[in-house]
């Protein structure tokens, strides 16, 4: 039986275990949803050890600089077949041109996400770069539901989104070929402006949009400010090229009207 160790059992990781267990795979896990502690390092010894695949989505600590994961169990992952969700975020500002795997990183206001993935790709990792993830409980059908959406006048202003489901079926893929490590942005086909997709949710929901702000009359938090003061395209060509792999969802219309049909 293939088997498949994952750090940090959270919202898309906790769906890829899902997906691989019913594929016959067994699968252990830190995380709160997981068996095994990750302060325990005889128990995660004992399940990497007979781990053909490791999957890591635990974020870097900001505040230390480092990756939890790699600074207490690199070691013991250094020539494994290793899997890290990773952010498109170290791609930083790019005023709304497209990046793909060769653009630069490391200019954003990620550092801490960006050493996290050069240090993945040094060991040799699959880094799936994620825009902004959507899904069940988590979509701009939900914030228009509890009135916490927003449209800010930021004309040119665009981001990648990609449905959940989409990324499960890429890092499956990746999983189940055995694919060549390096890096694969995991987005949808149509980067669209924030104001683009609450305006569909409310459409679909049948209520008015909220008010046009400005930064400034929106009073958003500093992390919200900074994903503001970001613009780029993400191009999901090589996942496409090298998965084979097509998104279900290949926009946020077709994800939002799947989500609200559910």
């Amino acid at each position: 039986m293939a088997r498949l160790f994952i750090f940090g059992l959270g919202y898309t990781a906790k769906r890829i275990a899902e997906e691989m267990t019913a594929s016959g795979w067994q699968v252990d896990a830190t995380g709160s949803a997981g068996n095994v502690d990750f302060g325990d390092e005889d128990a995660v010894a004992q399940a990497l050890e007979g781990a053909g695949h490791i999957l890591s989505s635990v974020p870097p600590d900001r505040k230390e600089n480092t990756d939890p994961v790699l600074a207490r169990y690199g070691d013991r992952l250094r020539g494994r077949s290793l899997f890290y969700l990773s952010s498109t975020g170290v791609y930083g500002d790019k005023q709304g041109a497209w990046v793909d795997e060769s653009s630069p990183t490391g200019t954003g206001r990620r550092n801490a996400r960006s050493e996290a993935d050069a240090a993945w790709m040094e060991m040799n990792a699959r880094v799936f770069r994620l825009p902004g993830i959507y899904g069940p409980g988590r979509s701009a059908l939900d914030r228009v539901r509890e009135g916490k959406a927003r449209r800010i006048d930021l004309p040119g202003q665009v981001f990648s989104r990609v449905h959940v489901d989409d990324i499960v079926s890429g890092v499956t893929a990746a999983l189940t070929q055995d694919a060549p490590p390096g890096v694969y942005n995991l987005g949808d086909d149509l980067p669209a402006s924030g104001n683009a997709v609450t305006e569909y949710a409310c459409r679909l929901l049948g209520v008015e949009p909220p008010p046009m702000q400005t930064l400034e009359e929106a009073n958003l938090s500093e992390m919200a400010l900074g994903f503001y003061s970001e613009n780029r395209r993400v191009a999901n060509g090589k996942a496409k090229r090298v998965l084979d792999w097509r998104p279900r969802y290949p926009t946020y219309v077709e994800g939002l009207s799947a989500l609200l049909s559910s």
